[in-house]
């Protein structure tokens, strides 16, 4: 490891499974002390055991990103007990499906609670610190569905196309004050957040549903968590220090197509 992040506090939300346990574990290997936010307690403390067993640092807290509050006491206890924020990686985030037709009210407004909200709080919790500090890197965690039209997920794609939007207005806003801001959009990437949409465009048969969305990527294959995570850590590192307001599609070619 290059230490990327030697010395630095770094805060990934949703970072008890799929990419944001991946980018725990690889900024933590860099160098950072992570603070681990997840909604599921038993498994930010298995990521933060999981860093603390390959001898990095990590604490954890406890939140639902779209609750004010709960964001609120998670960044008091972070800068209590780290002192302060340099990094934070908005990987939180949920899925639906359905779309303009039969997508629910629930479904909207649990994308836009969880996705947009979550992704505002956050931010606004980790920027007055970092702006008070001098500087600082934010990632928001973006999606493909957010620059192309996919099918039967008209909540999540509105969400997501949010969060675009908030990073380039975020960009320009903290600019000035040192701090970036970047979103990145993956493609379909194998997580469990991912198995409900994968069975569902497979007419309740997973494994059709994941032939049926590796045909759509040039590349043959689906991401990785950690593919995604390394695209994060060049964000959150001085080698991307000219990037901001930057829009990252890491794809597979699928919106080359």
């Amino acid at each position: 490891m290059t230490g990327t992040l030697a010395g630095k506090v770094a805060v990934v939300t949703g970072a008890g499974s799929g990419i944001g346990r991946a980018a725990a574990t690889l900024f933590a290997r860099e160098g950072a002390t992570v603070a681990v936010i997840d909604l599921a307690e038993a498994a930010a403390k298995e990521t933060a055991a999981q860093i603390a067993a390959a001898g990095g640092r990590a604490m954890t807290a406890v939140a639902d990103v779209s609750d004010p509050d709960q964001v609120s006491r998670a960044f008091d206890g972070i800068l209590r007990d780290l002192g302060r924020v340099d990094v934070l990686y908005n990987n939180a985030g949920v899925n639906s499906s359905g779309s303009v037709l039969d997508a629910t009210d629930e479904d909207w407004d649990r994308c836009f609670a969880v996705n947009a909200k979550g992704t505002f709080l956050c931010s606004r919790a980790a920027a007055r610190p970092m702006v008070a500090a001098g500087g600082g890197s934010i990632i928001n965690q973006g999606s493909v569905a957010a620059v192309v039209g996919v099918a039967n997920f008209a909540s999540y794609c509105a969400s997501k196309g949010a969060v675009v939007a908030l990073t380039r207005s975020m960009s320009v806003d903290l600019a000035p004050h040192g701090v970036r801001v970047n979103a990145i959009c993956p493609g379909t990437v194998y997580t469990p957040l991912m198995e409900p949409m994968l069975r569902a465009r497979g007419g309740g048969d997973l494994a059709a549903g994941l032939a049926l969305t590796v045909a759509k990527y040039p590349i043959g294959r689906l991401g990785t968590p950690e593919e995604i995570a390394a695209v994060a850590l060049f964000l959150a590192g001085d080698a991307s220090s000219f990037l901001t307001g930057s829009v990252i599609t890491a794809d597979g070619g699928m919106t080359s197509q």
